[in-house]
């Protein structure tokens, strides 16, 4: 039973190392883009689908053409963004794109914000917060970023608090100051926490992952509220943010041709839509 509200969206990352590697093999792939053809570099999660399926094609109805050049992980598509090798990218959150920036001296930026699919607590066994009991079992992911997500998931069904001063982007096991119930909290990998779901007593797990497993959303007992900072946002060079290929891919999202597409895709509550701001609204709110 999950709660349908709209929420500032999105799951934090890290950037991986192996940089310099990745921007000679970028440099060689792809030539220059012409005014009409917007080259989308998509890496794997449900953002590119929703591009793919309800945005890509309003922009080829006003004659444009959609190009999609698939990266195996979110930084080479950040990459071939500043390289030129790719115009846009719709998979990553703010803090994403700039941690990006600072790691790699790049410059994108933002055009707005876009739907997401925020991160729940899941269970196969239980339907309610109040069915939370002493020494129940509780999976998050391992990984730093949305370990801190889990625990903040944790806090918000009221089952943890925190130690005083804990930065909230990057919560531990350390800066636990309560746990009344003595949840036995286990970190794991967040592609095999779906599967294992009937093994455990309750499961956080990442909305990408959610969604690329198909979950089940009728097991989702609380979903995420999420930082402003990661909002999710579609994402180009920075001196190609007022191209007019980049103003119609705002207009797409904004339209009532997408969210007409997105409410039919939305009936069971996974995404979240930002609404009635756009990029530029959530960088003067910071």
């Amino acid at each position: 039973m999950h709660t349908s509200r709209i929420f500032r969206t999105l799951g934090a990352t890290t950037l991986a190392a192996g940089l310099a590697f990745g921007l000679s093999a970028c440099a060689d792939d792809g030539s220059d883009s012409d005014d009409q053809t917007i080259r989308v570099a998509a890496s794997p999660g449900p953002y590119t689908d929703l591009f793919r399926d309800g945005v890509a094609p309003i922009l080829e109805d006003e004659g444009y053409t959609v190009e999609f050049k698939d990266y195996t992980e979110l930084q080479q598509a950040n990459i071939a963004l500043q390289e030129g090798s790719a115009d846009l990218n719709v998979d990553q959150h703010t803090a994403y794109m700039e941690a990006f920036n600072r790691d790699s001296n790049a410059d994108l930026a933002p055009l707005t914000q876009i739907p997401t699919v925020p991160a729940g607590l899941f269970s196969s066994k239980h339907t309610s917060l109040d069915d939370v009991k002493d020494g129940q079992t509780v999976s998050i992911p391992d990984d730093s970023s949305n370990t801190s997500r889990a625990y903040r998931i944790l806090v918000q069904a009221g089952w943890l608090t925190l130690k005083p001063g804990t930065d909230d982007t990057q919560i531990t096991g350390q800066d636990i100051a309560e746990n009344p119930h003595n949840l036995k909290i286990d970190t794991v990998d967040s592609s095999i926490i779906p599967r294992a779901l009937d093994d455990v007593d309750w499961a956080v797990i990442p909305g990408s992952r959610s969604y690329a497993a198909g979950t089940d959303p009728k097991l989702q007992v609380l979903q995420e509220e999420l930082l402003p900072d990661l909002v999710l946002v579609a994402v180009t060079q920075s001196d190609q943010k007022d191209s007019d290929w980049a103003k119609a891919v705002v207009d797409a999202y904004h339209s009532g041709e997408f969210a007409d597409f997105l409410a039919e895709e939305n009936k069971d509550g996974y995404w979240f839509v930002p609404e009635g701001e756009d990029a530029s609204t959530s960088e003067a709110a910071k």
